[in-house]
């Protein structure tokens, strides 16, 4: 199973969820019930969830869940490969269970973030700094819907 494949698998009109405790074994996680819940929420949602968000989403069905035990299970998942860390505005991190490059659009409306694939984005002419090496980089578009304008 790919790191792509975390997400939910549509097959006809059947949708099929992976299974999480399969997926922590493959990439050399040990999964403790803590882990799984968290694992759960996080591949199961089409959200960029904050830490926070993720812990209290878990609460619902884990309430002696910490804090701690979410970010420290989440920044494990990003350091396996996972889930990607984004910092999409001054501090603020969220969390994106799709691994596949690609770009956002964040409308400014409502807060949501949407991914768009990576072959939909050209860029040209664009050169790297110089004295660095570029790594990765992502197209980040922010606005509105064109009937939500003031």
């Amino acid at each position: 199973m790919t790191k792509s494949s975390i997400r939910t698998y549509i097959l006809g009109d059947l949708i099929m969820k992976p299974d999480v405790v399969h997926i922590l074994e493959e990439h050399g996680i040990r999964p403790s019930a803590q882990r799984v819940a968290v694992a759960k929420y996080v591949f199961h949602t089409t959200e960029h969830p904050s830490a926070d968000k993720v812990w209290a989403g878990v609460q619902e069905n884990f309430p002696m869940i910490s804090r701690a035990t979410v970010y420290n299970t989440l920044h494990l998942f990003v350091e396996k490969g996972l889930l990607r860390e984004l910092h999409l505005a001054p501090d603020s991190v969220l969390f994106d269970p799709n691994t596949d490059r690609h770009h956002h659009f964040i409308d400014e409306a409502t807060g949501r973030i949407y991914d768009i694939p990576w072959n939909h984005i050209e860029v040209s002419q664009a050169s790297p700094l110089p004295g660095y090496q570029v790594d990765d980089y992502q197209v980040v578009m922010r606005g509105r819907r064109r009937d939500a304008r003031r």
